[in-house]
């Protein structure tokens, strides 16, 4: 079937990352194309249809994790219905609560459910769940909507924290404590690694002065470690089972 060709498809991209020692991917892409204008979502979705998108998402991760990879559903709360790419602006979704349960959510309940191990935030504007602040810095998309009500347990990256849509609001300082309070576990600065430096010192300082916060972040990395050690790297070292395997 159809869903198969998915899994299997996947499954073969996971059976060669797994062989150079990679043990997780920030795949699949679960936002439900519903916006021809959308600008960075596009054939990155599995199609407009919600149904469409959690069947073949779902057996996406599976195929990823039969091969020993951690597979990252993206964008929560669902980036499809965007005209803004929140690489150079802050994307607002104005539907109400009953629209996003009908369409946006399906396909993230249900890898949650399929045992996901990972799911990445977006950064865009859910008017009727946190008016005015994006998912990434949201505890009331983070905390209430994914942790307790989906009932999420594993690992939950931010999007890169570079990114216009959250870099020109506040300096990463801010913005990497306010993603870690949100609920977020591990957090993504992809190029400047002076960036990556001032975000960490922020963290260790906050946990300094505020014990909630220490809690916070031992609970992060307590659920970093657990998927981790479920899910150890197994690079293949000889040459000839490499080049049987990868490409």
């Amino acid at each position: 079937s159809h869903l198969d060709l998915v899994r299997r498809a996947a499954r073969a991209v996971g059976v060669e990352l797994s062989a150079i020692g990679f043990n997780l991917n920030f795949a699949p892409v679960l936002d439900v194309d519903s916006n021809v204008r959308n600008p960075v979502i596009g054939d990155r979705s599995f199609g407009s249809d919600p149904r469409m998108v959690m069947r073949n998402g779902v057996a996406f991760l599976q195929g990823l994790q039969e091969a020993n990879v951690l597979a990252c559903g993206k964008h929560f709360p669902g980036h499809g219905d965007t005209s803004v790419d929140s690489h150079v602006g802050l994307p607002i979704i104005a539907h109400g609560r009953g629209r996003l349960e009908a369409i946006e959510l399906p396909p993230f309940r249900a890898a949650s459910g399929a045992g996901i191990a990972a799911f990445m935030t977006a950064h865009v504007v859910c008017e009727a769940l946190d008016k005015g602040v994006p998912a990434t810095l949201s505890r009331a998309i983070c905390a209430s909507l994914l942790r307790a009500e989906i009932g999420f347990e594993g690992v939950l990256f931010s999007d890169d924290q570079e990114m216009s849509a959250i870099a020109k609001r506040m300096p990463i300082e801010e913005s990497s404590v306010e993603a870690i309070w949100a609920g977020n576990d591990a957090l993504l600065i992809c190029s400047d690694e002076d960036a990556q430096d001032r975000a960490h010192e922020a963290l260790v300082k906050r946990a300094e002065s505020d014990p909630r916060f220490r809690d916070r972040c031992i609970e992060a990395v307590t659920r970093g470690l657990r998927v981790r050690r479920l899910c150890p790297p197994r690079p293949i070292t000889s040459p000839q089972a490499l080049a049987e395997i990868v490409g």
